[in-house]
């Protein structure tokens, strides 16, 4: 229980520092979403295949580079990576257009009704204490962002909910993984490949134009290194240990810990209503995944 708690809580700050490495990004810098894209998912790759080749090395075996690409193909999916793609990429478009607290209710508004829907579907039930904790997090979630957002247009509303069902997807498939990180490591190259077509539609079909600045790159290596690569490993690692309603309840935490980083990295206020809403939502995560 203690290390399924710790992984879970890694993988949610790591999911808070993409929200926020995201939106500093694109609201400060003038990086364009594609690009921001291509860096997070091809450092993340990078960064992930060397740990996965650092891991394999130590386990002593032979032949290591060989050992590994079949690993990695073993172990990912293609599905895995075009799900992972359509997240990253829907993620960063929404964004231009809409505060990160809105943002943040549609996208993980949308990955608890797909992963939730999903364990339904498979048997999965909540008991009474546990469905009155969903309703709890969910109205805390709400009481977070509603009243100071602002309405978005109805297409980033799309992308962004995309985001969160594309997100939920990738959540669930590694509900399946055998290893964490060779699972995302090929996830990751797969989704890197997945960009190759998005340069050519963005160049080719005047669709956007590639914009680069140095503290925007920053910004998405963080998120894909970091954020992004490490996180991600880490949260395949704890889900097979979690049922996915629960895995998708406590995802609803990631506003709260993006609230409160922003308050400290960006000086954001930190107001009553943001502690209220964040007891309630941590609150009704506790009674969800309490034995």
């Amino acid at each position: 229980m203690v290390k399924t708690l710790f992984l879970v809580t890694m993988a949610m700050v790591a999911f808070a520092a993409n929200s926020l490495l995201c939106r500093m990004a694109l609201a400060n810098t003038s990086i364009d979403p594609a690009s921001f894209t291509v860096l997070r998912l091809m450092s993340g790759a990078i960064a992930l295949v060397v740990l996965s080749f650092i891991s394999q090395g130590r386990s002593g075996k032979n032949d290591t580079s060989v050992s590994l690409w079949h690993k990695l193909s073993s172990n990912a999916s293609v599905f895995g990576g075009v799900s992972l793609f359509i997240y990253a990429i829907c993620f960063s478009y929404a964004y231009i257009s809409m505060s990160t607290g809105t943002g943040a209710l549609l996208l993980f508004g949308a990955v608890q009704l797909t992963m939730i829907t999903v364990g339904l579907i498979k048997g999965e039930r909540f008991k009474k204490l546990q469905w009155l904790g969903f309703v709890l997090a969910f109205a805390g979630l709400i009481i977070l962002l509603l009243p100071g957002a602002s309405a978005p247009s109805l297409l980033s509303g799309v992308i962004m909910t995309s985001a969160g069902v594309a997100w939920g997807v990738y959540s669930l498939l590694g509900k399946k993984s055998a290893s964490a990180l060779l699972s995302t490591s090929g996830n990751f190259i797969y989704a890197t490949l997945l960009c190759v077509p998005l340069v050519v539609v963005v160049s080719f079909l005047s669709l956007g134009e590639f914009s680069l600045d140095k503290a925007g790159i920053y910004y998405a290596l963080a998120s894909g290194i970091f954020a992004s690569g490490c996180g991600y490993a880490i949260w395949y690692s704890a889900l097979p240990l979690v049922k996915s309603t629960t895995a998708a309840t406590v995802q609803l935490s990631v506003p709260v810990l993006a609230s409160i980083m922003g308050w400290m990295v960006l000086g954001e206020a930190l107001t009553m209503q943001i502690v209220l809403a964040s007891i309630i939502t941590l609150g009704g995560i506790s009674l969800v995944i309490r034995k």
